[in-house]
C-alpha cells in the first residue's frame, strides 16, 4: 500500500466516513470498512481521530462545512439587503442541501434520527444553531416589531417544516402508492421556489394581521 501524506489521509477517511455513516448509519459503519475504503489502516484512525465515536462527530462537521460550502446560506448578500431577498437565498440553500445527492450531512441527520447514538447531540446544537438563529432573525425582521415570540416561533418552523419535508423523500424507501403523495426531488428547485413565495405571502399576510391589531390596541 502506498504511503500518502498523513492529511491527505485523514481528508480520505473523512470523505469515506462521511459517504459511509450516510449510507447505512453509525451502529452498521466499521472501523475496517472506511479504511479499506480510505486504502488506509486501523492504526491511521487512531492517530487521527482516536476512535470510531470521535471519527463520527469529525465526519458530521466535515460533512456540515461541505454542506455551507456548496451551497453558502447568505448567498454572499450583504447584510443591507432586503430581508425578502435574504430569506430567499437562505430557504433555497437549505433544501439544495438536502435534495443534492453527492452530500452526506442530512443523510447522517437522518441516520442519526432513526437510530439514536446521542453523540451528535452537542455538535449539533453548536454547528445548526447559529444557522437557525440566522433565519429566526430574518423572520422577526419580516414580521416587523410588534410579532411576538411565539409568532416567531410558529413562523419559523413552518418554513422549516416545508423545507426538511424534501428529507423525507431523500431518504425514505416508498411503495408506489405512498410515493404520490411525497415529492419528485426532481422538483426540488421548483419547490424551493414555492417555499419561498409561499413562506413571504404567509409571513406578509402575519405582518399585516400583526400590525392591524396593534392599530386598534392604540
Amino acid at each position: 500500500m502506498t504511503k500518502m501524506p498523513p492529511a491527505k489521509t485523514r481528508e480520505r477517511l473523512l470523505e469515506n466516513a462521511c459517504r459511509l455513516f450516510a449510507e447505512k448509519g453509525y451502529q452498521d459503519t466499521t472501523i475496517a470498512e472506511i479504511c479499506e475504503q480510505a486504502e488506509t489502516n486501523i492504526a491511521s484512525v487512531n492517530y487521527h481521530f482516536r476512535d470510531k465515536a470521535n471519527l463520527y462527530l469529525e465526519a458530521w462537521r466535515h460533512a456540515f462545512q461541505e454542506d455551507l460550502k456548496a451551497y453558502p446560506p447568505d448567498g454572499g448578500l450583504n447584510a443591507d439587503t432586503p430581508a425578502e431577498q435574504r430569506l430567499d437565498i437562505r430557504i433555497k440553500s437549505l433544501i439544495a442541501r438536502i435534495a443534492d445527492p453527492t452530500l452526506h450531512f442530512f443523510a447522517i441527520v437522518h441516520k442519526e434520527l432513526t437510530q439514536q447514538t446521542g453523540l451528535l447531540d452537542k455538535i449539533m446544537a453548536e454547528e445548526i444553531n447559529p444557522q437557525r438563529q440566522a433565519m429566526i432573525a430574518l423572520v422577526k425582521e419580516l414580521l416587523g416589531p410588534g410579532a411576538t415570540d411565539k409568532q416567531i416561533q410558529f413562523c419559523h418552523a413552518s418554513i422549516s417544516g416545508q423545507c426538511m419535508h424534501i428529507m423525507q423523500a431523500k431518504n425514505m424507501k416508498l411503495n408506489a402508492e405512498t410515493r404520490r403523495f411525497v415529492m419528485d426531488l426532481k422538483d426540488a428547485k421548483a419547490y424551493a421556489e414555492h417555499v419561498v413565495q409561499f413562506s413571504l405571502a404567509g409571513i406578509k399576510a402575519m405582518r399585516t394581521k400583526i400590525e392591524a391589531n396593534t392599530v386598534e390596541l392604540l
